[in-house]
C-alpha cells in the first residue's frame, strides 16, 4: 500500500469471537471520522473472519457506505466469511444478530497465510469446507475423503485446490440468492446447533469451526431421526469430521438450552427453528423443526455414547 503512495491508517482489533461488538465497531468509526475518511477512502480487513465481519459491517454504515476489500488469512474466512458480502456483530443473545448485506469490492487470498495460523484454527476452518461438500458436491466431499491427510498437513497443491472450490461452491450459491431467501439458507447446515454450542461456550470453550464440525454430525443425526437421510450417510459425515481433526461429540448441555440457544438465532420463523438436513452427500433440504421433535431426539441420542461427550 505504502509503495502506491498510499499511507495506511492501522486500526488493530482484539482477535476472537468476545470482540466482536458493537462497541468494537464504534472503536473503528471513531478512527474513521477522526482520520476524517471520505467516501472514496477505503478498509482492508486483513485478517480472519472476526475482522472481516466487522471491518465490513463498518464499511456499510460509515457515511452510508464505502468500499472495503477483504484480505482473509485463516482458512474460516478464506472458505466462508470472506465471500459473499455478509458482514456484523454479535448481540449478548445471539450470534450475528446485527448487520448486512455489503459486498467486498475484492477478495485477496493467498492460502500460505495458513502457515502462519496454530493448528487449531486450520482444523476448524475444515468444517466449513467439508460442509461444502455435503451441501452442493458429492465430487468434492469424495475427493476430500481421499486427500483429507494431506489437507491436514497443509499440502499446497491440495489446499490452493480446496480453497478454490469451496469459493466457487459459496458463490455459485449467493449468485442465486444474494439475500438468503431461499436457497443460500442451504449454507446454514451445521450452524443451526453450532451457533448454539458456540454461545453456550460463551464463545470460549469452542471456536467457529468446532461448533460448526459438530453441528454437521448432529444435524445429520437429527436429520437421520426425522427419516430425512440414512444412517449410512451420518456415518459418512461422522467419518470425515473425525478424520478431519473435528469432534463429532455434542456437549452435556441440556436441550432446554440448547433449544432457548437456536430460538435467538436468526433461522427462526413462528417460533421454529428452520433447518438445513441432509438427504445425501450433495443435496440438502430446508426445513423446520419443533420443540417437541428436537427434545425428543436429544434425548434418544443422549443415550447413546457416540453421540454425546
Amino acid at each position: 500500500i505504502k509503495r502506491c503512495g498510499i499511507e495506511p491508517i492501522p486500526i488493530i482489533l482484539t482477535p476472537g469471537e468476545r470482540s466482536k461488538t458493537l462497541k468494537t465497531v464504534e472503536q473503528i468509526l471513531d478512527v474513521l471520522a477522526r482520520h476524517r475518511f471520505e467516501r472514496s477512502s477505503m478498509i482492508v480487513a486483513l485478517g480472519g473472519g472476526v475482522v472481516g465481519d466487522m471491518a465490513g459491517f463498518a464499511a456499510s454504515i460509515y457515511q452510508r457506505g464505502i468500499p472495503y476489500i477483504q484480505v482473509p488469512t485463516t482458512l474460516v474466512a478464506q472458505v466462508d466469511s470472506s465471500v459473499g458480502g455478509k458482514t456484523g456483530v454479535d448481540h449478548r443473545l445471539g450470534k450475528n444478530l446485527i448487520g448486512s448485506f455489503y459486498q467486498p469490492r475484492a477478495v485477496w487470498i493467498d492460502p500460505l497465510t495458513l502457515h502462519t495460523l496454530p493448528a487449531r484454527e486450520v482444523v476448524a476452518g475444515l468444517a466449513e469446507v467439508i460442509k461444502y461438500g455435503i451441501i452442493a458436491d458429492k465430487s468434492f466431499f469424495a475427493y476430500l475423503q481421499r486427500h483429507m491427510p494431506a489437507l491436514r498437513r497443509q499440502a499446497p497443491g491440495i489446499v490452493a485446490t480446496v480453497v478454490k472450490r469451496s469459493c466457487e461452491i459459496k458463490a455459485e450459491v449467493v449468485a442465486a440468492d444474494e439475500r438468503e431467501s431461499d436457497r443460500r439458507r442451504i449454507l446454514n447446515y451445521g450452524h443451526t446447533i453450532g451457533h448454539a454450542l458456540e454461545s453456550l461456550g460463551g464463545y470460549q470453550s469452542l471456536v467457529h469451526g468446532e461448533a460448526v464440525g459438530i453441528g454437521l454430525v448432529q444435524e445429520a443425526e437429527l436429520a437421520c431421526f426425522q427419516e430425512i437421510c440414512s444412517r449410512a450417510v451420518v456415518e459418512s459425515i461422522r467419518r470425515i469430521v473425525t478424520e478431519a481433526g473435528l469432534s463429532d461429540r455434542m456437549p452435556p448441555w441440556t436441550s432446554t438450552s440448547i433449544w432457548k440457544a437456536m430460538l435467538h438465532d436468526k433461522k427462526v420463523s413462528g417460533g421454529r427453528v428452520i433447518g438445513v438436513w441432509p438427504e445425501r452427500i450433495g443435496q440438502v433440504r430446508i426445513g423446520p423443526i419443533d420443540k417437541q421433535m428436537f427434545e425428543q431426539w436429544h434425548a434418544v441420542s443422549r443415550a447413546s455414547p457416540r453421540s454425546h461427550a
